[in-house]
């Protein structure tokens, strides 16, 4: 696919000029280019995105501006011109006073970049340390500061903590705090919020635009979110396959994108509220990444069944907290606290929530991965809490389950299509001959071809790996499939086509899903029904229109504020998300949950009345 040219017209009054960037990798022996030629400039307290699915090349751009591909292994060329200088021709000594002090980045996951070992203020102070001429008692007042500006409570006193006593939120807070420590001109955010909650990723964008703000710090913010684009860019480069295809203004981008594959990029992303007046889930466009041309999605045919497949009463799942010398019992998580819903043949109910509300260990208590303390789950009528293992292995036969992580799930010295073929043979549901022809239908049904049986996991892109442990799932024939954020890591267009193909076999197949997610824009765009979870308790719960419409709960209402719209002329507005973490469910071992109640606002539309 030819690229774009767009040299930018340099100015003296740019942060940063990047001109014909081309980065190339050895590989055997031979350097092959996975950046070619992008340039673009950054301009004082402006925003500049780069966008592009996994494998574009846009992380590998910005590891290239900052110098930090192994140099035997790595070759980058053109020129990145900051402050009238090309750090591709500093030297190494001069180049490490650059990092920190005048272009600092933020990366995807804060865990793998803070030292477990150190605190939190030893780490940002060293920061300041290394790049300026202060005591260490100013150093650890600036700390303090900077803790306050980044919004991370008490920060005085958490100054002293270690970084697994932060949630994941406030861990790329303190990021955020040590990238500023030395008041860089520049600030390269790589993926910084796509791990995060949909309610943290609100907070960590509006402290970004508020931070910009203060200080007249540029950014680069790196995304495959075209939600996130839009809230926080000015201007927009779109990567494909290592090529700068269009680049412009990010409204220009949004309303007249002219490249096939950014109008296929903008189709795939879910927008919430697209879905008022209609009753049952859509499925996502197909567009062409060559012409740009889409088909026109339709609704999924109403297939759902009156009787309830999975019905779940009073789940209660506890986990001890033993600490001291000799382990003593000292509190329980409260993770799953009296839930019940019912679930249908041919129906999709998704579970929504932060991280920490109880939502992944709902669904792994129902399949009896863990063992609950309390409460009845019935498949087809079945009490499934009373099983005996051979039993047990029976049910899984009707409830499988898919995870987040495709390539975690997948056996890497086992080819597909034996892991396919694997839980068919041990339920003794057929010979290898057949097994074999069960592989290739299933292959060919999640749109693989059967050829690809024979391949391993690593020779698979994320979205087909993803596929691959769909395949896997309807090898038993289930009724029921807990989807488990089986689509959070995947990139916007390849998401789009995993949940058309969990549509699809759903409406075919007449298969009921549990679909637990925080992503709410997909939540809309699948659900018949929704349920919200929050520490470990439903709060509200119906019919998808009903609760999208008309939420009741304020954590609901909470959870569809925060959703990024992808709606650039929004771009310099604050949602002024609330800075609260979602609070902690341990409790004293003596704890008594109150009871419950619920009202009735309408038809199958619940809410916790007295919480």
């Amino acid at each position: 696919m030819a690229s774009v040219q767009t040299q930018p017209i340099q100015t003296t009054s740019d942060v940063l000029s990047v001109e014909g960037l081309t980065t190339s990798f050895l590989v055997d022996g031979v350097w092959k280019p996975v950046v070619c030629d992008v340039s673009f400039t950054v301009a004082p307290a402006e925003t500049v995105a780069i966008v592009g699915e996994s494998g574009s090349g846009k992380s590998v751009t910005s590891l290239s501006i900052m110098r930090l591909l192994q140099a035997d292994t790595s070759r980058v060329e053109g020129r990145v011109m900051l402050g009238g200088r090309d750090l591709l021709a500093l030297p190494e000594n001069a180049m490490r006073q650059v990092r920190g002090n005048e272009v600092a980045m933020i990366f995807q996951e804060p865990m793998t970049s803070l030292n477990p070992l150190f605190t939190i203020g030893d780490q940002i102070s060293e920061a300041l340390l290394c790049h300026s001429d202060m005591s260490r008692a100013d150093a650890k007042a600036e700390t303090i500061r900077l803790l306050e500006k980044v919004r991370i409570p008490s920060a005085a006193s958490r100054f002293g903590e270690y970084p697994h006593r932060f949630s994941g939120g406030m861990r790329q807070r303190v990021m955020i705090a040590m990238a500023l420590a030395s008041r860089p001109k520049l600030l390269i955010a790589d993926e910084p919020t796509t791990a995060l909650d949909v309610t943290i990723q609100g907070q960590i964008l509006d402290l970004i635009k508020m931070l910009q703000d203060e200080e007249g710090t540029s950014v680069l913010f790196i995304t495959h979110d075209m939600g996130v684009v839009a809230e926080i860019a000015d201007r927009t480069v779109v990567m494909y396959r290592g090529e700068q295809v269009e680049s412009g203004a990010t409204a220009d981008i949004f309303h007249r994108g002219k490249h096939p594959y950014t109008r296929a990029l903008l189709s795939a992303v879910p927008v919430l509220g697209s879905m008022q007046g209609r009753q049952r889930p859509l499925r996502f466009p197909v567009v062409n990444t060559a012409t740009g041309e889409s088909d026109i999605p339709a609704e999924v045919a109403d297939t759902v069944a009156a009787t309830p497949v999975l019905q779940v009463k009073n789940l209660t799942k506890r986990f001890d907290i033993h600490s001291g010398l000799f382990g003593r019992l000292t509190s329980r998580v409260h993770a799953v606290e009296n839930v019940s819903f019912d679930l249908h043949a041919g129906e999709t109910l998704s579970l929504v929530g932060e991280s920490g509300c109880g939502k992944s260990t709902t669904g792994r208590a129902i399949m009896r991965l863990i063992e609950p303390q309390a409460g009845s789950v019935l498949v087809e009528g079945r009490e499934v809490l009373g099983l005996d293992r051979k039993d047990l292995r029976e049910m899984r036969k009707s409830v499988q389950m898919i995870f987040q992580d495709p390539f975690a799930s997948l056996n890497p010295r086992m080819t597909v299509g034996a892991a396919i073929a694997e839980p068919y043979l041990e339920h003794k549901m057929g010979n290898s001959k057949q097994a074999k022809d069960v592989v290739a239908d299933l292959l060919v049904k999640v749109g693989l071809s059967a050829d690809m049986a024979a391949r391993y996991p690593h020779e698979f892109s994320g979205g087909q790996r993803q596929r691959i442990c769909i395949a896997r799932a309807l090898a038993l024939q289930p009724k029921v499939i807990v989807a488990d954020e089986s689509v959070s890591a995947l990139d916007v267009s390849i998401k789009a086509q995993v949940i058309n193909l969990m549509l699809d076999l759903q409406q075919s197949l007449n298969l009921a899903f549990l679909f637990i997610s925080h992503d709410m824009a997909v939540v809309e765009r699948v659900s018949h029904r929704v349920a919200v979870m929050y520490l470990g308790e439903i709060v509200e719960i119906g019919p998808r229109a009903a609760v999208f419409e008309n939420p009741q709960h304020p954590y609901t209402k909470k959870l569809i504020a925060a959703v990024p719209v992808p709606d650039p002329d929004r771009r310099h507005e604050k949602r002024m998300v609330a800075n609260d973490e979602i609070k902690s469910p341990m409790r004293p071992v003596d704890y008594q949950p109150a009871s419950t109640s619920y009202r009735e606002v309408g038809p199958g539309h619940l809410v916790m009345a007295n919480r």
